[in-house]
């Protein structure tokens, strides 16, 4: 019936940005992951004793409930009712902090709002730990196999197993390139090399839907497969820099500054 008003229910969240919105209210962008990127006001968020400060934290599960349901749902701001931890990895630190808020720009991005990606959220869940938890090369295999999950679900990624002007299978033995407008091509001297086995690898874990599996396809061709991803993303952000890399570039001239003997 049309003129009844659905029952609200949280929705598992994680908060992706905060902006001040007045001296004790705050305007936060949380991806969800029935309703997608959501923007929610929460009023007097900013207060000393308001129960959602110790909630409202960056990398950890949320269970939320939003106001002006209903007829209202597709609303730019909507209201935010309550906040509740839902238990979650431990707190990101050093390199996998600057990985995590890079994960957040991406999705800031690349997300239209209430564009719900339920696979995307799951994987976005699945690869925080992994960041935290993995060495350099596991981590970057996280990094690699969420920007591979977030170019397929928004539609932008082509088929890795089939080159794409021809629509032919990759040879296994071949040598390819990924790029922007192109797509899958054979390789051309001087750019980055993917064999057609390690596509084809990829793609298969790209289809079973399996992010451990696609992680594990990552890992052997990590290096061959940073810039073009880079540059499909760059493509399709319009920019050449994130602000989140731009940041970690400054920290590692700062550091390598402080290392030089004076």
């Amino acid at each position: 019936m049309s003129g009844v008003r659905r029952t609200a229910h949280p929705l598992a969240a994680y908060m992706l940005h905060r902006y001040d919105w007045s001296e004790s209210s705050l305007i936060l962008d949380l991806f969800t992951r029935e309703r997608g990127r959501v923007a929610v006001a929460a009023k007097g968020a900013k207060r000393p004793y308001s129960q959602l400060r110790p909630v409202l934290l960056p990398f950890q599960k949320m269970h939320v409930l939003l106001g002006r349901a209903g007829a209202d749902e597709a609303a730019d701001i909507v209201t935010l009712r309550s906040a509740e931890w839902a238990g979650g990895g431990p707190m990101l630190a050093g390199a996998a902090l600057f990985a995590g808020f890079y994960l957040n720009e991406l999705l800031l991005r690349l997300l239209a709002r209430q564009d719900p990606h339920p696979a995307l959220f799951d994987a976005y869940e699945a690869t925080l730990p992994a960041l935290a938890a993995a060495e350099d090369a596991g981590s970057q295999a996280a990094l690699r196999a969420f920007e591979l999950t977030l170019l397929r679900e928004t539609g932008v990624l082509p088929d890795l197993g089939l080159v794409t002007q021809s629509a032919e299978a990759v040879d296994e033995r071949g040598r390819y390139t990924l790029q922007p407008e192109a797509g899958v091509v054979e390789q051309r001297t001087g750019e980055p090399a993917l064999s057609g086995s390690a596509l084809a690898h990829l793609q298969a874990a790209l289809d079973h839907g399996s992010l451990p599996a696609l992680q594990a396809a990552c890992l052997p061709v990590l290096q061959p497969l940073r810039a073009p991803l880079r540059a499909l993303l760059h493509y399709h952000l319009g920019t050449p820099l994130l602000r989140t890399r731009q940041v970690m570039l400054d920290v590692q001239k700062l550091l390598d500054t402080k290392a030089r003997p004076a």
